[in-house]
Formats: structure tokens, sequence, C-alpha cells
């Protein structure tokens, strides 16, 4: 179909099988009365934000539609929105609105369809109550494209209600009365129905637009997963058992500047963390461990240290301490095979001091003491008289009384090689056992069984429904905060 502007004359086309009441010439933006052939006012043309075009097609549930008409609606002196009029190929009719980025599809419906309750503030369609979101007075601010009627550019009233994605509009303008059933549609649908390069951004929230969430899939769903996860974990619970594989107690003198290697182990199953505790009976000291978990089939290795450290002591008349004679910590993530571990450790040195020897001369006489810092103790028995010499040299060279009667009881023999021989006796070392303070104790622990695990991952669970209810809660408050009719405590 085409028709010529009788103004400029320019040749207005539409793909169309309607009947055709009025037109807005697209060169000149008169309207053009069809029957009259004549203009009936100049409207402006719609351009902020239009992006469909007249005559364009598009396919939206299977169904193709043609734009025919848009029209701009200005509530107050800064509200608009846009409607755009669209025809299938049997001439019926659907709309889409578009206003702050957000989209409806409508349809028309009979008045006699819709059921008013609560004194007008519910209205029913098909079993299903909409609650009376707000009543909008607006009137025609722009316009272009095909219409089958003529249009009103007088005040119209919109009435809207409201449930979730779909809602029912009513205008009133003068004494013509129009119902519509809309519901969300997202802008990517229209993009790809319509193939626009862009769309106008959200802003703000819209009055059917859905949560981000659907919040009865996100319960079915973490409910059916959390009954796998609790199916899964008592079938690990009822086939698998926490058990010890290493356990040794390694003195430090063993290990001291070298590594040892423990006997192997076999770890059977799935991937699962391998614990390790380690004690020593430090006191006001250190002490370090070296671990490395060696693979024997792959000789992968996975190395870790750790300090166990205790301290405490008195200060300004109270206790305090710090630290711990026992550390745990896991290997994560070790998989199935035979295992050994190679261990060095080391502690604090502890300061050792060489005993004093003492020699008592075979008369009985004399008592010869040598301390560890070298200085000679002598004590005459029958006086308890006592001298001091710096070294065993100055006694051996003394010629007092003392002096003499030293050499005199010992009948000459070498001093140093008589006080040594205690010195060295107290310096054979027996074979010391392991105690708590001169050992290191390494337990091994396989946790195929792990609950924190499956714990956590409830947790986290439960955490993001709870996000998600009270998200969809203030969203909803956010959607009814225009309204004069909302459900919810307005700040």
């Amino acid at each position: 179909m085409h028709y010529t502007c009788p103004l400029c004359k320019t040749e207005n086309k539409i793909d169309a099988t309607f009947h055709i009441e009025e037109y807005v010439c697209k060169s000149c933006s008169n309207l053009i009365d069809v029957d009259k052939n004549t203009s009936t006012k100049v409207v402006k043309k719609p351009i902020e934000n239009v992006v469909l075009e007249i005559g364009q097609k598009g396919i939206i549930a299977e169904v193709e539609y043609t734009v025919t008409g848009i029209i701009i609606r200005k509530y107050g002196t800064h509200i608009f929105w846009r409607e755009y009029y669209l025809k299938d190929y049997k001439g019926n009719d659907a709309f889409l609105s578009e206003s702050d980025g957000h989209w409806v599809f409508l349809h028309s419906i009979h008045e006699e369809d819709i059921k008013k309750k609560s004194n007008g503030k519910v209205a029913e369609l098909h079993t299903l109550n909409y609650r009376w979101y707000e009543t909008t007075q607006c009137n025609i601010y722009a316009a272009a494209g095909f219409f089958d009627d003529h249009l009103n550019f007088g005040i119209a009233t919109y009435k809207e209600y409201v449930n979730g994605t779909q809602m029912i509009s009513q205008e009133q303008s003068g004494k013509h009365n129009e119902c519509f059933f809309g519901r969300h549609i997202s802008k990517y649908k229209v993009k790809n129905a319509f193939k626009i390069p862009n769309l106008p951004n959200y802003s703000g929230i819209g009055i059917v637009q859905p949560y981000y969430v659907n919040i009865k899939q996100a319960i079915n769903i973490l409910c059916i997963a959390a009954l796998m996860i609790c199916l899964l974990q008592f079938y690990v619970y009822t086939t698998r058992t926490n058990y010890s594989v290493f356990e040794q107690k390694i003195k430090f003198e063993d290990v001291k500047n070298k590594e040892m290697v423990s006997k192997s182990f076999t770890l059977s199953g799935g991937s699962a963390p391998l614990k390790v505790k380690v004690f020593s009976g430090v006191d006001n000291s250190w002490a370090n461990v070296q671990l490395s978990l060696v693979n024997e089939k792959t000789n992968e290795a996975v190395y870790t240290s750790k300090d166990i450290e205790e301290y405490h002591g008195v200060e300004g008349g109270e206790s305090w301490s710090e630290g711990n004679k026992t550390e745990e910590f896991n290997l994560c993530g070790v998989s199935s095979g035979t295992y050994h571990f190679a261990i060095s450790a080391e502690r604090q040195e502890i300061m050792e001091t060489v005993p004093a020897s003492t020699y008592i001369t075979p008369d009985g006489l004399v008592n010869i003491t040598k301390e560890s810092s070298g200085m000679i103790n002598v004590v005459i028995n029958g006086t308890m008289e006592s001298v001091t010499f710096g070294n065993l040299k100055t006694l051996e060279e003394d010629e007092s009384e003392i002096g003499k009667l030293v050499r005199k009881s010992t009948a000459g023999k070498n001093l140093d090689s008589l006080l040594n021989i205690n010195v060295l006796a107290a310096q054979i070392k027996t074979e010391e056992p392991a105690t708590e303070s001169n050992s290191v104790e390494i337990k091994a622990t396989w946790l195929p069984v792990s609950f924190w695990n499956f714990g956590f991952i409830l947790v986290l669970m439960i955490v993001f429904f709870i996000i998600c209810y009270w998200g969809r809660y203030f969203f909803n408050v956010s959607k009814w905060k225009n309204s004069s009719n909302s459900p919810y405590p307005q700040s």
C-alpha cells in the first residue's frame, strides 16, 4: 500500500493489508486523514531512543510482525516512553512498549475478561490476580507511521496492574477504552527479532522486569544438588575410612644435616588430603622439621617445612606463653599410590659445659679440682686450706708448701692426665633414648572422608539462597517504589 501526501507529494509506503484511517507523512510530518486526503495537524517526529523503523519486520514467538506505527507518550514534563504498533500477516495487533530500556510485549484483550476486586485495587484475569500499580495520565508527544484508527492527542489515562513479569494495562482516552495484556520481553529478544545493532541501556527497574534469579528454580536446583552431595558423602563415609599411614619418633641428632627415608606406605582411593601432625617437647626453644612426600612411581615430591616453637615466662608478675608443641597441616589432593617421607629436622642448640674434674691423691691428703674454666682448686683435707691456681702449669711450678705437698702426694705423676681421665669419662656418651625434648614425633593420617568440604559447600549453598531471597525482596521494593499501592513499606 502507498499513499501520496497531499501537501509535499511524498509517497508513503507500507507492506500491510489492513484498513488505514490516518498516516503521518514521513517527509513533512503532517497527520493525513486518508478518507478526506487532508492534513489534520503537524506532529513531532519520534527521534530520541527510537530503535525501530516503520515497515521493519521481526519475528517474536514464531510470528512475523511489521512495525506500522510509532508513538511517543509523555507523562509530566520529562517522562517519555515509546510504543511500537505491530501487525502480523493476518492483520492482528500487537504492541511493544519500551521505557528506560525495559520492554513489554502486549496484546489487546476484552474488558469483559477482567474482573475487579478489592475496590478496584486487584484485577483478575484467567484466575490470576494482578495488583494495581499506578494510574498515569499522558498524551501523545510524537508519532509516525500508519494507523487503523484516529489518533487522540488529548489526555489519556493508563491504569496498570502487575503480577510478577505480567501486567494488565487499561487505556481510557475520552469515551474510548482499551485493555491490554502484556509480559516482560528481554531486550535481547527484541534485538534479535528485528536485527537491531543497539538498544537503549537499562535504567532502574522495569514494572514487570523479572528478578535476576528464578527463586523457585534455584530452590529446586539447590535441593537436588544438596541431595546428591549428601548421597555422595554418605557413600564415601560408608565405603572409606580415615586411617594412619605413618607414625614414628625421630631423634634430632639422627637427622641433623641429613635426610632419613621412611618406610613406604600405600594410599588407595581417590585424591584426598594427607594430614600430618608433628610434635616435639620444645621448652622456651624451637625446632624445625623438613618433610618431603615422595611418590615412588613418579618420583614427584611435595616439600614442606614446619616450625615448632613454644615460649613462656613471667613478666610484670603475669605469666605468658606463646607457640605450641604440636603443629598440624594438610597435604591436599594427594592421589593414590605408594609413597615415603624424606625427613630432616633440627632444634635450637643447647649450650653444653665441660664438667669439672676432681682428683684425690692416693694418700687422701689433697683434693685437686679442675674447673671448666681451666682454673685449678687445691684443698688440703687435714687443714681444709684451699688455694686456687690460674692453670695447671702454675700449680706444677709452685714452690710453696702446698705445691711441694701436691708433687709429693702425686708421686710425680702427670696431673693433666689424671684430671682429664674424669673429663673424658664424663664426655663419653651412652646411647640416649628418644625423649620429648630430643626428638620429634611425626604422624600422617590419610583422610579420604572429609566433612569439611561437604559442610563448606552446603553452607555456601545456604548463603547463596539467603542472598538471592533477600535480594529479591529489595528488588521488589525498588520495583514498587514509584507505586502508590506498594505492598512493601516505603522509607
